[in-house]
This record gives C-alpha cells, structure tokens and sequence, in this order.
C-alpha cells in the first residue's frame, strides 16, 4: 500500500506549517499556490522550487515540523498501520515533502527509511536553507507514479492520498483511495475508488 503523508497520515500541511513561521503574507501566498497545485489547478512543479523559496525552511524548522507531523498524527492511524502490517502488507510512504522532516514522524510509525520517498533539502554548513532536489520526480507532476513504478510493489496496490498528486497513481496501481478526513478535493475525490474519512476504514478494504 502506497500512503502520503501530508493531510493523510497527519493532520498537518508541511509547507503551509512552515509558512505560517514566516509571518501572514507568506503563510497567504504559500496557501494560494497549495490550493491550486492540490485540486490541480497547476501542476505541481509550477509551484514547488516557488514555495520554497518564500519559506526557505532551515534544518531547524524541520525538525519542528517533524515534531507538528507527530502531534497532528490522525487517529486510528497506527492501530491501522499495525493491523495491515501484521497481515503482511507492505507500506510505503510516497509524499511531495521534506524527507529531512518525514523521516523521523515515519520512524515512529515503524518505517524503515528505505520505505520513506519524499523530497531532499539541501542546507549550507550552519543549517540554512540551500535549496532542494529538483531533480527528484515528487517535486513534480507525474512523479508519484514514477516512483511507484519504480518499486515493483506485487499486486494488489491500493495507493492513499488527499491530493491531485495522489489522484495521478490511480492509473498505476490497483485502486485509489482518496483520503477525506483532513481535506476533502472534489477533483480527487471524483475519481477515487474509494473514498476514506478514517484511518480504521483501511484494513477492511485492504483485507
């Protein structure tokens, strides 16, 4: 099962958390350009290196992001997570995020770093802000379902995500659930299989 994190695993929105640590007029032009990239208005790579560069979120601020993804965890979320894994299934978190960030929240919730694929920062030597890695395909559209391809995951796939992002893997994997229980996209939800408000629903859909 392929999951996102942002407004899926966790109650929080990374860069929009991030923004509203750089003040109102940051925080609004960052949410602007967010709405529009997760409904699809835009592709997601007209706004990516743009958002960051209004943020540029420091190795600090990313750890208190991850510290935020730990807070905003949804619930029923790890009972879920446990239950799929203890039937076998594997989970794999595929997110248009800082990695930096994600990968300590994804620890605690039993993921190996190898299972975690999200965006790298690039920071200078006391932790500023030095850019991304716009060379990875999830700072981009399209680029989910690279990566899932990329996996070799066995079938039956069921990918889970609120946004436009993840609404592109439904032509990749098996079935698409649009994840509802922090945001809910008409565009994404309109062509889900499913469509999931809690984390408790999962296991008997993958089960």
């Amino acid at each position: 099962m392929l999951l996102d994190v942002d407004s899926t695993l966790t109650s929080v929105e990374g860069i929009a958390w991030l923004a509203a640590r750089r003040g109102a007029d940051v925080m609004a032009a960052v949410d602007a350009m967010t709405v529009d990239a997760m409904n699809g208005a835009l592709p997601l790579d007209a706004v990516y290196a743009k958002r960051l560069a209004l943020v540029r979120p420091s190795r600090a601020d990313l750890t208190a992001l991850s510290v935020a993804y730990a807070e905003g965890l949804l619930p029923d979320a790890l009972a879920a997570l446990r239950t799929l894994r203890d039937a076998g299934v594997r989970l794999v978190l595929v997110s248009g995020g800082l990695r930096e960030a994600i990968l300590p929240f994804a620890a605690g919730l039993g993921f190996d770093a190898h299972d975690v694929h999200a965006v790298e920062l690039e920071f200078t030597p006391d932790g500023a802000y030095a850019g991304f890695d716009a060379a990875s395909p999830l700072a981009c559209a399209g680029g989910k379902p690279r990566v899932a391809r990329s996996l070799g995951l066995p079938a039956p796939v069921l990918a889970v995500g609120d946004g436009s992002t993840d609404a592109e893997l439904k032509g990749c994997v098996d079935a698409f659930a649009a994840f509802i229980g922090v945001a809910r996209r008409e565009p994404v939800v309109a062509v889900a299989d499913y469509v999931v408000a809690a984390f408790s629903e999962l296991p008997g859909i993958v089960l």
